[in-house]
C-alpha cells in the first residue's frame, strides 16, 4: 500500500517530531481532530405506568425505569446540560401485551402520554419515539408472528398506526426500529398525509441481529417473552456490510432524513462506510450491552470508568457519527460541564 502523497512528503525523523504536539494539553486540544460535545449526544429514558415510581435495571448499573412525573426532572437535566434530544422507551404492563401489539396504536399508551409530558415541561428539547412492536407483544418480537413467521406488511400496517399516535402525540423523530421492508416509506407517506410532514424520521437503518441487545430486552420487558426466540429473520446478520449499505440506500431513498446504525462499538466500520458512501446525518447506537460492560468492569476496578466510555463515544465521532444514543449521555455531558 503506497503511503498518501502528504505524509510521504513530510521530512523524516529529527527534523519530524510528531511528539512536540502532544507535550503540554493546550498543544493537544489545538490539534485535537474530533471532540465530544452534549449535543453529539441522545439519552434514552425507560417509562414507568404509576406515579412516584423507580425500578433499578440491575443489567444496567446506573439506569432506572421511571413513571412519567420522575422522567419529566431528568429531561430537565438533559437540556439544562445542552443535550439535545432523548428517547423514550416504555415499560408496557403484562396486562396490555397481545399477539398483534395493538397498545402500541392506543393514543392514550403509556409512551404517548410520556410524549405529550416532555413535550410540555420542557418544549425545547427533542423527543424520539422507537416505533416497533416488541414492547407490546406477548412474543417479545418486533413484528406480528403467525405460524411462526414474522409477517412483514401486516406488521407495516401496525407500524404505520403506531407512528401516527406518536405523531399526534407531538413526537419530534419517529424512529422505527423494527427492520421490516418497506415501513420507512410507508410512515413517511402516513405522515405526510395527515399533516405530520415536519416529522423527521430516524431509521433503525443497519440494525444488527446482536447479542448486545440483552439488558435492553430487560428494561422493557420483552426478554421473558423472547425467550429462546431470535429475530435473524429481519434483523441483519453480524457478518454483513455490503447488505447494510442497501438497507441504508433504500431507507433515505424511502424518506429517512438520519440513519442509525446499531450496535455500535462492534460496527464502526459500517459507521464509517455508511457515512462515506451517503454523507447523510448518521447515528450509532451505543447499546445497552456495550455500556454495561464498561459499567461492570468499573464496579470490579478493573478499568477507569468514566474515562473509559468518554473514550468509546469518541470512538463513534472519529467513525463519522454525527451523533451517539447512549445510556451514558447524561454523566458525560455533566463531565464535559465540569471540565468547562
Amino acid at each position: 500500500m503506497s503511503m498518501p502523497r502528504h505524509l510521504a512528503s513530510q521530512p523524516p525523523f529529527p527534523s519530524t517530531r510528531l511528539r512536540r504536539l502532544r507535550q503540554a494539553g493546550w498543544a493537544r486540544s489545538l490539534v485535537a481532530e474530533h471532540a465530544l460535545r452534549p449535543a453529539d449526544l441522545v439519552q434514552p429514558f425507560f417509562v414507568l405506568e404509576g406515579h412516584g415510581r423507580r425500578e433499578p435495571v440491575p443489567s444496567l448499573p446506573g439506569i432506572e425505569r421511571l413513571s412519567i412525573d420522575l422522567l419529566l426532572p431528568q429531561i430537565e437535566r438533559c437540556a439544562r446540560l445542552g443535550i439535545p434530544m432523548v428517547a423514550l422507551f416504555p415499560c408496557t404492563p403484562a396486562e396490555r401485551k397481545t399477539v398483534d401489539g395493538r397498545e402500541a396504536w392506543n393514543p392514550d399508551n403509556l409512551l404517548c402520554r410520556a410524549i405529550r409530558a416532555v413535550k410540555k415541561a420542557v418544549p425545547e428539547i427533542g423527543v424520539m419515539g422507537d416505533v416497533a412492536l416488541d414492547p407490546y407483544t406477548t412474543t417479545g418480537q418486533d413484528g406480528i408472528v403467525a405460524d411462526g413467521v414474522i409477517l412483514n406488511d401486516e406488521t407495516i400496517e401496525a407500524l404505520v398506526r403506531q407512528a401516527l399516535c406518536q405523531a399526534a402525540a407531538g413526537c419530534d423523530v419517529i424512529a422505527p426500529s423494527d427492520m421490516m421492508d418497506g415501513r420507512v416509506g410507508a410512515i413517511r407517506k402516513a405522515l405526510d398525509e395527515a399533516g405530520h410532514a415536519q416529522a423527521i424520521i430516524m431509521a433503525y437503518a443497519a440494525k444488527y441481529a446482536s447479542a448486545f441487545y440483552g439488558p435492553f430486552r430487560d428494561a422493557v420487558g420483552s426478554a421473558s417473552a423472547l425467550g429462546k426466540a431470535d429475530k435473524k429473520t429481519y434483523q441483519m446478520d453480524p457478518a454483513n456490510v455490503r447488505e447494510a449499505l442497501r438497507e441504508v440506500a433504500l431507507d433515505i431513498a424511502e424518506g429517512a432524513d438520519l440513519v442509525m446504525v446499531k450496535p455500535g462499538l462492534p460496527y464502526l466500520d459500517v459507521v464509517a462506510r455508511v457515512k462515506e458512501a451517503f454523507g447523510v446525518p448518521t447515528f450509532a447506537y451505543h447499546v445497552s450491552g456495550e455500556y454495561a460492560m464498561v459499567k461492570a468492569a468499573a464496579e470490579r476496578g478493573w478499568l477507569d470508568g468514566a474515562r473509559c466510555m468518554e473514550e468509546c463515544l469518541l470512538a463513534f465521532k472519529r467513525a463519522g457519527a454525527d451523533g451517539i444514543l447512549t445510556y451514558a449521555a447524561l454523566e458525560v455531558a455533566e463531565r464535559l460541564a465540569r471540565q468547562g
